[in-house]
């Protein structure tokens, strides 16, 4: 038999599955879904009935209003029981468009031009009606990796979104992002994110930077009405993220809506196997959060439900919208499809659940003509193909675009020239109380008087470095555990009492969550600041802290991501904090692109550090020694900025020891500076000597001071507060050693963690962690020579 034959025969059987197969909406059934028969030549075939595993449920559109009035209290429907003629064709040119669109992003993807991952929208076009018909251009846009429709619903020009996909400079983020990371600024189209549900914390901080809008300037944003978006899977809101941002929400009552997409499969895998509740918008009912299902492929009553939810979300806070779908496709172009019943659940939906064909009878039972559906369907396709030949056409990006879009601010910027909003001081004035500020300008006060005294501590110096910028710049907040109580260290003592909930947030404890809301802020207009009490607690953002250093890049440079993390952290000799407490998560994160690190062991490059860093466009971390936090003073230079990729030189070698070829550059950081300072009264004691060298910023590494030492001392040692393996002294080594080597007159000796988790006991822990001692054994070894 014809092979072509047989497949036209084999697909026509899986689309005449019976009516009876599952419960089609009352209200608008199908004809074509009731034929057992079909005729094919001269010849009848008769199908088996066929039960999909997941049958299309009946919610008409008296079902949802139910549910409406139920769930949230809606009982006038005069503004939602219509749709017009003009938004049903508008409806159905934005569908077809979906699938025009994502159908030639298929053949481009095959005959590769489009690479990578990439995956398709098809069957659930009720999404992106639902975006175009009721989502506003203000409102904030969170998506997936499943996100090219919603981009163009969103208004995204679609030449646009096809040019990033065949990785052109005319795209959306120059190339720079692909399919699985599409932004716009001039939309608010906020992704595109690679990493499931990663977006719903984001996506709650956009919301907040809406309440934090109206708060600062009421005047400017009255009336305002915008929205947050968060679109996930039904398999991505089993993630934790959703229940802590529906506390979040509903804490704050922000203004965002969750719009699930229920297609039944996470990736592939039936999300019922894993998930013991598919009803995902009951979860907001502990919370308070209203939330409703609704048949995506009854594409009309998607969309009035999707009017009324939507205007809930606008006046009322958070709510819920589970859309019942199916996806045609595979996860991605190259899904074999393996998984249980999904090849013959997918081959059904296409026959008896596509929400364009069902939409199409609808609009001809009475609406319009076939006429006017082929001159949309005409129009799309030509537009589509103009799209193809735009990307086509359209220039690559430079190669040397990437090493540009790797910081917002470049590393060597002057902080100190860098003005503070024109409208910062009225904006403080008059968004925070006066006898709060007050209090907390006598306090900053007190704390100047200390730091000119030399009294200050390394804790109370950052402190006074977020006071004074929260004060200088409106726009600047700060998330934090026990923030209200000044958190560790009196970190950020104040900050809460002085500003409010608003800009000074007590955080639930995950640190992911809180870090993911200050990524959302960022891209908002705002400068986070996040205390992380412990830097530790930072492996529970290593997700958002990994995104938020890719963001400003993966954008095309759209999106600046302001965001500072300040943690107490590292592995001092005898802390006795045990494994869990004494992890080097000062290396974990080095890998992470676009991320400036620093590091600070005294009050004055703590305070200075602190400044710059909340005044940088991008994202940075600032580790400080979490057993000298308290017993470490100075005077910090008020109102000065220090460089962010730049060392601090602590002690110089004599001219007399580098010429007797006893003095050495020892780079540290954190407690190995004092250890270092230690080592060092006893090597002077001895003749020996050192340049002694602290690494203020790990990342970017400042290459020019070590070498400036280098050319002196010829031998380097690093002390280092990470693992042997994988630690900030290998990065560091690695660099000296393949870009300053015709400085060295020997190998660079590492003294770093041993690979061992840091024990708790003090006999077992000396064997893990270096001190002074191994430090003065080491200076010598190099000096003499013993490798």
């Amino acid at each position: 038999p014809d092979p072509n034959a047989m497949q036209q025969l084999l697909l026509l059987a899986a689309a005449l599955a019976p009516a009876a197969a599952f419960r089609a909406p009352a209200a608008r059934s199908s004809s074509r879904l009731a034929s057992k028969i079909q005729a094919v030549g001269e010849k009848n075939i008769v199908t088996d009935e066929f039960t999909p595993m997941r049958p299309r449920p009946s919610i008409p559109w008296d079902d949802a209003k139910a549910q409406l009035k139920d769930a949230f209290g809606i009982t006038d429907f005069s503004k939602y029981d219509a749709v017009s003629k003009e938004d049903m064709l508008a409806t159905y040119e934005n569908i077809q468009y979906s699938r025009y669109f994502e159908n030639a992003c298929n053949q481009a993807y095959m005959q590769g031009f489009i690479r990578g991952f990439m995956h398709l929208d098809n069957g659930q076009e009720s999404i992106s009606a639902i975006v175009a018909d009721s989502i506003k251009n203000g409102d904030k846009k969170y998506s997936f990796y499943r996100e090219h429709c919603h981009a163009i619903a969103s208004g995204v020009p679609p030449e646009k979104v096809m040019a990033e996909l065949f990785m052109k400079d005319a795209g959306t983020c120059r190339g720079a992002g692909g399919s699985m990371h599409i932004y716009d600024k001039d939309t608010n189209f906020q992704g595109g994110w690679a990493l499931v549900a990663e977006q719903l914390p984001y996506a709650a901080g956009a919301a907040r930077s809406i309440l934090m809008d109206r708060h600062l300037e009421p005047e400017k944003w009255a009336g305002d009405d915008r929205l947050a978006v968060v679109f996930v899977g039904e398999g991505g809101a089993q993630n934790g993220r959703m229940a802590e941002c529906l506390n979040a929400a509903a804490k704050e009552k922000l203004p965002l809506l969750f719009l699930v997409i229920d297609n039944g499969r996470a990736i592939n895998t039936f999300t019922d196997d894993v998930a013991a509740n598919m009803d995902i918008y009951e979860q907001g009912k502990h919370y308070g959060v209203p939330g409703m299902r609704v048949d995506g492929q009854d594409v009309l009553s998607t969309i009035q439900a999707g009017r009324a939810v939507t205007d809930y979300v606008r006046e009322n806070g958070p709510a819920i919208l589970q859309v019942h779908t199916y996806r045609f496709q595979g996860h991605s172009p190259a899904d074999p499809e393996h998984e249980r019943g999904r090849k013959d659940e997918k081959k059904w939906a296409r026959a008896n659940a596509d929400p364009i064909k069902i939409f199409e009878e609808e609009f001809l039972a009475g609406v319009g003509t076939q006429e006017e559906l082929d001159a949309v369907k005409a129009k799309v396709n030509a537009e589509v193909k103009e799209v193809v030949q735009f990307a086509k056409d359209a220039p690559e990006p430079p190669a040397d675009l990437a090493k540009e879009l790797e910081f917002p601010d470049a590393p060597g910027t002057d902080y100190n020239t860098r003005a503070a909003p024109a409208d910062g001081e009225a904006l403080t004035k008059s968004s925070v109380d006066p006898a709060a500020l007050e209090t907390a300008l006598t306090y900053m006060n007190q704390l100047r008087e200390k730091a000119a005294s030399g009294g200050i501590t390394i804790g109370d110096a950052v402190n006074l470095a977020i006071l004074e910028e929260m004060v200088r710049d409106p726009r600047t907040v700060i998330h934090a555990e026990d923030l209200q109580a000044g958190s560790s260290y009196a970190i950020p003592h104040l900050a809460q009492q002085t500003f409010g909930t608003i800009r000074a947030q007590d955080e639930i404890i995950d640190e992911g969550h809180f870090i993911g809301k200050a990524l959302g802020e960022g891209m908002n207009g705002y400068r986070p600041i996040v205390e992380l009490m412990n830097a530790n607690f930072g492996i529970y953002g290593m997700a958002e802290l990994s995104s938020a250093g890719n963001t400003y890049a993966t954008t095309g440079g759209q999106f600046d991501m302001p965001m500072t993390i300040i943690g107490a952290g590292g592995t001092a000799p005898n802390q006795s904090l045990g494994a869990e407490h004494s992890q080097p998560f000062h290396a974990y994160v080095m890998g992470i692109p676009g991320l400036k690190i620093c590091t600070a062991s005294r009050p004055e490059e703590a305070y200075s550090l602190t400044k710059s860093m909340i005044r940088d466009n991008g994202p940075g971390i600032l580790f400080l020694p979490v057993k000298m936090m308290k017993e470490v003073k100075g005077t910090p230079a008020f109102d000065h900025c220090l460089p962010l990729n730049k060392c601090t030189v602590h002690h110089k070698a004599s001219d007399a020891a580098v010429a007797a070829g006893k003095a050495v550059t020892v780079l540290t950081y954190l407690h190995g500076v004092r250890e270092s300072q230690y080592a060092l009264e006893e090597l002077l004691a001895e003749g020996y000597d050192m340049d002694l060298i602290e690494l203020t910023s790990l990342k970017p590494l400042d290459l020019d001071t070590i070498r400036d030492s280098l050319k002196r001392t010829h031998r380097v040692a690093i002390l280092d507060e990470s693992t042997m393996s994988g630690g900030v002294g290998a990065t560091v080594s690695a660099m000296i050693s393949e870009q300053l080597y015709d400085e060295l007159d020997g190998p660079v000796k590492r003294l770093c963690m041993d690979d061992a988790p840091v024990p708790y006991a003090s006999s077992m822990e000396k064997a893990v962690v270096k001190r002074a001692a191994d430090l003065v054994q080491g200076v010598k070894d190099i000096v003499q020579k013993r490798y």
